[in-house]
């Protein structure tokens, strides 16, 4: 079975997400992962309760990580706090994604590990495919438990 995954994230990194979507796809070709954001909502469909199922029924929420994320009120005061919640429940897993530089070490998801490793923003490195590698093994890992990282 694979793992629902949901992106959290301001509309203002799109592109970013986009990529990321992108390298992620190896993982959803191999039946590993499932992803879901709010673009792919269907004409017709109630916006506000389809994020909802989404966001309830995911198993790892991607926290999609700044400047304009934490100044989404959205973002920042819904996604982010039940995504919290729901980590402390132990109901999904949820791993911050350090897109921009932006003060972020004194948020609530602050004490969770992040990706790119130490925090690094992935528009810092000088190959963001790079970065992007380091994100996709690392939700590799913990979609598939005991799975070996290069």
């Amino acid at each position: 079975m694979n793992a629902e995954v949901f992106f959290s994230y301001s509309h203002k990194d799109e592109d970013l997400r986009d990529q990321l979507a992108k390298h992620l796809s190896s993982l959803r070709r191999q039946g590993i992962i499932s992803t879901w954001y709010d673009r792919e909502i269907q004409a017709g469909a109630e916006r506000t309760q389809e994020i909802q199922n989404r966001f309830n029924s995911a198993q790892i929420i991607l926290l999609l990580v700044s400047a304009d994320f934490l100044d989404s009120d959205y973002c920042y005061n819904v996604e982010l706090k039940q995504a919290m919640k729901r980590h402390e429940n132990g109901d999904v897993q949820v791993i911050p994604i350090i897109l921009r530089p932006v003060d972020w070490q004194n948020t609530p998801f602050s004490k969770l590990q992040t990706l790119p490793k130490d925090g690094k923003p992935i528009t810092s490195w000088n190959n963001r495919d790079e970065a992007f590698l380091e994100v996709t093994q690392g939700i590799r890992h913990v979609s598939v438990p005991g799975s070996i990282q290069a």
